[in-house]
């Protein structure tokens, strides 16, 4: 597999996208707006001067892993080729479904098709094709270039064919691939999310302030990162789905997302990338504060 397609240019897609590159693959990055595609590759180009700076690539290594990308507005000219194409959009089940179906329709006949969600099932999204042996779960970490772990999932279709050329592609990529089967929030949310729930909870119940709580957890389980400033990360509105879905799933009340994660999504109030969440982003010095936090 050299001939790469990402589709979606967001957090998770162009980090995708940066390490596929990166690696020495050709990457086709794929999104509906040249604003969008812009905004990614600019984001890429940023985290790779990052990496420059500490000495970890050169600029002649930017220059061919920047090289290594092309964006495309159009799937179709861009899947024409693909040997894998890794669905990153945004964690909404309709949206995948319609677009797994296109992906189907324009890619090769051999292209293994991949999703990067992070909780919907996989058994499900392969439904929506002619081809669910060739369907695969990729569940990259954020931020991609960085974290190490892949989740892995088979849906009830996947050959052992396309499970063993992604785990393997995988490690070509540095990370470490970790074989999960198709269940609500895989293995990582499962755990996860109802611990940032729970956080949530505490902070509802009025036990401690937001600050106090992150500060229990990182202090006291040595988490990098307090479970709300997570969730900041994350994107509230994200981990609200991922919630809905294990709920919707599992139909076991301890999913159920807690009514004041389900107000602050409702009133805009989603993390970073609103400004505002469990902590106040509205200064870009705050915002960059968290992520260097996190990214060093």
């Amino acid at each position: 597999m050299k001939n790469i397609v990402v589709i979606g240019a967001g957090t998770m897609g162009n980090g995708i996208a940066h390490t596929f590159a990166q690696t020495g693959f050709k990457v086709n990055l794929v999104d509906v707006s040249q604003e969008a595609l812009d905004k990614g590759l600019k984001t890429i180009s940023s985290n790779l001067d990052r990496i420059v700076s500490k000495g970890n690539l050169t600029e002649a290594q930017k220059a061919e892993t920047l090289a290594n990308i092309t964006l495309f507005t159009v799937l179709k000219d861009a899947a024409q080729d693909a040997d894998l194409i890794v669905e990153a959009a945004t964690e909404n089940q309709d949206l995948k479904l319609k677009i797994f179906g296109q992906m189907d329709e324009f890619a090769p006949e051999n292209c293994i098709l991949a999703t990067n969600t992070s909780s919907i099932s996989i058994t499900k999204i392969a439904a929506a094709t002619q081809r669910p042996e060739k369907v695969i779960g990729m569940h990259f970490m954020n931020p991609v270039p960085i974290m190490k772990l892949v989740e892995i999932i088979k849906g009830y279709s996947t050959s052992q064919a396309t499970f063993d050329a992604v785990f393997e592609m995988s490690k070509s990529l540095g990370k470490v691939p970790v074989e999960v089967n198709d269940y609500p929030g895989f293995v990582a949310n499962r755990i996860l999310m109802p611990m940032i729930n729970e956080a949530i909870e505490t902070l509802y119940n009025g036990v401690a302030g937001v600050e106090e709580i992150d500060t229990v957890m990182k202090l006291g389980m040595a988490h990098p990162m307090g479970p709300l400033q997570l969730a900041d990360f994350i994107g509230l509105d994200v981990c609200l789905a991922i919630l809905n879905v294990m709920y919707d799933g599992f139909k076991n009340p301890k999913y159920a997302p807690n009514p004041l994660l389900v107000n602050m999504v409702m009133a805009g109030k989603k993390g970073v990338k609103s400004g505002e969440g469990f902590y106040d982003y509205s200064e870009s010095k705050k915002a960059e504060k968290v992520s260097k936090m996190f990214l060093k």
